[in-house]
């Protein structure tokens, strides 16, 4: 399974997947998304051994131990200098097993990634707007229900291209929209970045 392509298996009951993480040092969600595909030292379809997706089974002191998509096996060393996303800029204490990631960083002689960022359950969805509720979106992303919950003071609207404010008032029921948020490990509901709408 290619690296970038969403984590079916792990996201939303195969419903949406993590953005590929490939701007090195980046925090930036967004930062991330458009920077998809960039690394230009990797050649298509081959494997970039600074990248590691999955999710976390165990937490050993400041090592992640990840299950990827495809099965393999990988561990992820984070040090004082790794930024780390979560919706935001957190910290390690933050990261919990079961959480979804990507990461890049170097990789060391015994394997090990040493992780210059880590984002953690970002998502990206393509998606109609089912219905508008207080606080949150319902929608429809390839006949999957997902709950979009707005965070006062975090989530933001991006209307035409137009730069990004907190005003979700011009989102309409019937319309496309794409969503970069953090999921909720193990449920449908995601807690949203930016929201991309055309008006």
């Amino acid at each position: 399974m290619d690296r970038r392509k969403l984590l079916t298996s792990a996201v939303l009951g195969g419903a949406a997947g993590l953005v590929g993480a490939t701007a090195l040092g980046s925090l930036s969600p967004e930062d991330v998304f458009a920077a998809e595909g960039a690394n230009a030292k990797i050649n298509p379809g081959d494997p970039d051994p600074n990248f590691v997706e999955g999710r976390i089974t165990g937490i050993t002191d400041t090592v992640l131990f990840v299950t990827s998509s495809d099965g393999s096996l990988h561990s992820i060393r984070v040090t004082n200098g790794t930024s780390i996303w979560k919706l935001n800029p957190t910290t390690f204490d933050e990261v919990k097993v079961g959480d979804g990631l990507y990461a890049r960083g170097l990789r060391l002689a015994d394997g090990t990634l040493a992780a210059d960022s880590l984002w953690v359950n970002i998502v990206n969805l393509n998606a109609h707007v089912d219905s508008i509720g207080r606080g949150s979106l319902n929608l429809d992303h390839h006949g999957q229900r997902v709950v979009a919950h707005v965070e006062n003071g975090r989530s933001a609207a991006v209307y035409n291209n137009t730069p990004a404010v907190s005003d979700m008032s011009m989102l309409e029921a019937g319309k496309h929209v794409k969503v970069i948020g953090a999921w909720h490990p193990d449920t449908n509901e995601i807690t949203i970045s930016t929201v991309y709408a055309a008006v």
